[in-house]
């Protein structure tokens, strides 16, 4: 199921798997879409949700406990620099995880968020400079 999975991870068009954390952040913190209530995406776009199961930075109050805390993510992971090539493997896989968590954990609660186009390519890459960008609140 994971090898399946895995074969389903689209890397980004450009090469570039890094944005902006400042509007990772935001999209981090956003609980909107994917519901009935929610507008349609065509007027807005969906959030990642992700403090209803992580913590991501040491200042949140409220946070879920169903995934692992995201605290430091890039930091104990030894990212100094996303785009170097020592960092490529931790790179690609936190890429992996967002697009299709199944390719890792056949099992996980985690949404599919690239594979299941909830989140765009643009938004993937600014949740990944949350996670991995040095500067920002998760590693500090």
């Amino acid at each position: 199921i994971e090898e399946a999975a895995l074969k389903t991870v689209k890397m980004p068009a450009d090469g570039k798997f890094i944005g902006d954390w400042k509007v990772g952040e935001t999209l981090a913190q956003s609980g909107r879409g994917m519901t009935w209530t929610d507008k349609s995406t065509a007027t807005s776009a969906n959030g990642g949700n992700c403090y209803n199961c992580h913590q991501i930075s040491k200042t949140e109050i409220s946070f879920g406990t169903l995934g692992p805390s995201l605290y430091q993510y890039g930091k104990i992971r030894g990212v100094a620099n996303p785009d170097a090539p020592e960092s490529r493997a931790i790179v690609e896989y936190t890429w992996g995880k967002l697009w299709n968590a199944k390719a890792y954990n056949a099992c996980s609660g985690m949404p599919r968020f690239g594979h299941g186009k909830l989140l765009d390519e643009t938004q993937l890459k600014n949740i990944m400079a949350l996670l991995l960008d040095p500067r920002s609140p998760v590693n500090q």
